[in-house]
């Protein structure tokens, strides 16, 4: 079946937006200004490292809270999340692991969008995001000889307005 296309105000398809191999993300709603994403369109879902994560229930519903620290030497983030699903994720070495999903927006460049993420442990990786292809299908293309394309976001999210 194919993927439904938003048109913009003129009734026509936007155009999608070119992403380098690696790029600068904000994920506003988990208070994130900017953390570094490796685009990778091999990897379906999209993963976000966590340094610690629990689970609660709020409403009756379940949640899980979890710490990162976007950028190494940077002020640690606690962030909670409706849990949305657990599925098994298989790694790059095809290990398999049953990992928390949760639905947040996505920020890069000029696009906002919601995104479905898993939460695990990347410490050993470059970089703490993987940006799979569910995320970017639909509004981003590759170009896997360029990066960061977008530049880095602001290094705080901004303030309710006054």
């Amino acid at each position: 079946m194919p993927m439904a296309r938003t048109l913009d105000g003129a009734g026509q398809e936007p155009a999608m937006v070119e992403l380098g191999w690696r790029e600068w993300v904000a994920l506003p709603a988990l208070g994130i200004a900017r953390l570094r994403a490796k685009v990778d369109t091999g990897a379906r879902s999209s993963a976000l490292h966590v340094d610690a994560q629990w689970r609660f229930s709020e409403g009756g519903a379940p949640w899980v809270g979890f710490r990162i620290t976007p950028a190494r030497g940077g002020d640690e983030v606690e962030a909670r999340a409706p849990i949305l699903d657990e599925r098994e994720v298989a790694d790059s070495g095809g290990r398999r692991t049953r990992r928390i999903f949760l639905s947040t927006r996505l920020r890069l460049g000029s696009v906002e969008r919601e995104i479905e993420i898993n939460l695990t442990d990347r410490r050993n990786m470059l970089f703490p995001m993987l940006l799979g292809r569910t995320a970017i299908a639909g509004a981003f293309t590759v170009d896997p000889a360029r990066s960061s394309l977008h530049g880095k976001p602001p290094r705080h999210l901004p303030g309710p307005a006054a």
